[in-house]
Order: C-alpha cells, then sequence, then structure tokens
C-alpha cells in the first residue's frame, strides 16, 4: 500500500500513473476535493492525513516548500507504520533534506529526498529525470520503484542533500533561460522582428544543445583562446541595449550582465574570451 501527500498537479498525475500500474494508493491534501477527484481513478481519499498513511509502506510527498513538508509529516506521523518510508519530491533546500534525513531516522523511519525534473505531464507518462542522494543501501530498496515512475532515476552518490542542490541549480538555470528568452522576445520587438522568426532560428539553431560544451570550457577556468572577445560581446551587448531602449522596451537580465562585463574590462580583460564573466565561479 502506498500513500501520496499532496495532490496537485504534479502528484495527482503520479497518483494517475501508479494506479495504473496497479497500485493501491490512498491519498491527502490540504484542499480535500483535489485528492477526493481521484477517487473517480481508484484512489482511496482520505481527509485526516494520520488515516491517509495508515497501513502504508511507502508515502510520498509532493508538496510546497521545507516548511509545509515538515508541518505534513509531524501532521501524519501518527499513522505512520513502523520501519515506513518516506519518499519526498518537494524542491526544498539541502539543508532541510539533510535535516529530515537525520531527525527521521533517529524516529525509526526512512526519509528519502527524490525530487523531479517533470511536468504533469512528465508524472503521468513516467518520463522526465528524479534525482536521488545519499544512503545507497536505501536508494538500492526503492531504486526499481523509483524508475517506474521516471524516465531516468539519476543517483549523485552518498552525499545527503546533493540531490536537493542539483535540482535548485538545475531550477536556476531554466529560471535563467526563460529570463533570456524574455530578453530575446523584448529586443525582437524592438527591432519588430515577429516572434515566430525567433522561433524558427531556434528551431535551426539550437544555442541550449550548446551547453554542456560550454560547461567544461567554463569549468577549464582557461580564457585566453577567445571565440568571442570580452570587447566585442560587451559591445554587440550595448547595441542590443540601445536598440530596446529607443523602442522603450524593457531588457531584464542583458544589463546585468553587461555591468559584469563592464567589471572584467576595467580589469584589462576586454581581449579574453567573453566567458570570463564566471571565472571567479570556477
Amino acid at each position: 500500500m502506498k500513500a501520496f501527500l499532496g495532490t496537485g498537479l504534479l502528484g495527482a498525475n503520479f497518483v494517475k500513473a501508479m494506479l495504473r500500474r496497479g497500485d493501491q494508493v490512498q491519498v491527502w491534501n490540504r484542499t480535500a476535493s483535489k485528492a477526493q477527484a481521484l477517487e473517480t481513478a481508484g484512489a482511496k481519499a482520505f481527509e485526516n492525513i494520520i488515516d491517509a498513511v495508515k497501513g502504508a509502506d511507502v508515502i510520498h510527498l509532493t508538496l510546497k516548500d521545507d516548511a509545509t513538508v515538515d508541518q505534513v509529516l509531524e501532521a501524519a506521523s501518527a499513522g505512520f507504520s513502523t520501519g515506513v518510508t518516506i519518499i519526498d519530491h518537494t524542491t526544498t533546500s539541502a539543508e532541510g533534506a539533510v535535516e529530515r534525513t537525520a531527525t527521521w531516522k533517529t524516529k525509526g523511519f526512512t526519509y528519502l529526498h527524490a525530487p523531479v525534473f517533470m511536468g504533469p505531464p512528465n508524472a503521468l507518462e513516467a518520463s522526465g529525470n528524479m534525482l536521488v542522494s545519499g544512503n545507497q543501501e536505501v536508494i538500492a530498496r526503492v531504486e526499481t520503484e523509483l524508475s517506474k515512475m521516471t524516465g531516468k532515476l539519476i543517483n549523485f552518490g552518498p552525499e545527503e542533500g546533493k540531490a536537493a542542490g542539483i535540482k535548485l541549480i538545475g531550477n536556476l538555470f531554466l529560471i535563467s533561460m526563460t529570463a533570456g528568452l524574455s530578453d530575446a522576445l523584448a529586443l525582437a520587438k524592438a527591432l519588430d522582428i515577429d516572434s515566430a522568426d525567433i522561433s524558427a532560428l531556434f528551431s535551426t539553431w539550437n544555442p541550449g544543445a550548446g551547453a554542456p560544451a560550454r560547461l567544461d570550457k567554463l569549468r577549464t577556468g582557461d580564457f585566453s583562446k577567445p571565440s568571442w572577445e570580452l570587447d566585442m560581446a560587451r559591445k554587440d551587448a550595448g547595441l542590443m541595449m540601445s536598440a530596446a531602449k529607443a523602442s522603450g522596451v524593457k531588457l531584464t537580465v542583458l544589463p546585468a550582465v553587461a555591468a559584469e562585463m563592464d567589471n572584467w574590462i576595467a580589469k584589462g580583460h576586454g581581449s579574453d574570451d567573453w566567458s570570463i564573466i564566471a571565472k571567479d565561479n570556477v
């Protein structure tokens, strides 16, 4: 028997996929109607969280944040079966994941943080990526079940909280990428270029495909062989900002990047590769 606490868009689709695989799933959500809606798919919904976890060998969580996870687990704990395994898919702090692993271990329960790069469609289709780290014996014990939930289960080793940290790093990149696309659309607007043309460009020229190679280049810390000199990149950034300003369009990301370029140019690195702006972080 499984229990699932937190049946928003992601959690609800995880539950539906479990039910399709033949699992028995008890569900709970703070907004009871969201849990009750899953009864038509075969789940058993409870308004009382203690009842929702009774008899469950594994309890999955998809909640909001550290505080919510702590509150929900504390409220549910009176119904925990002996030796129950708690698997938390919530995006939380690394510190919180470490603390919960230790806290619930002292109480006789197993807590594993397994955050995901998965949207609701991925949860329903069992595609995407799930991250784990920590006690390798625990991970080995649940690996088969977790693998059923995702296209790829990535094990980052024995360090507690590492999966949580990597999840945050991945989300940072997604936020940065979306903000960059927002600036691209803003500049297209300033230049009176249809956004469909930008879509056509990226469908042919995919800059994201070069991210792994670019990251490896940054990690070497060698910026002395430029493919794009910092001075030239800053010149181009100036052209972009001037075009946006002339049309009254706001850029969000580029001005901050340009300011960092100016810092490195002032230090005498104008002829180095423009990616030297990352030097202090590698």
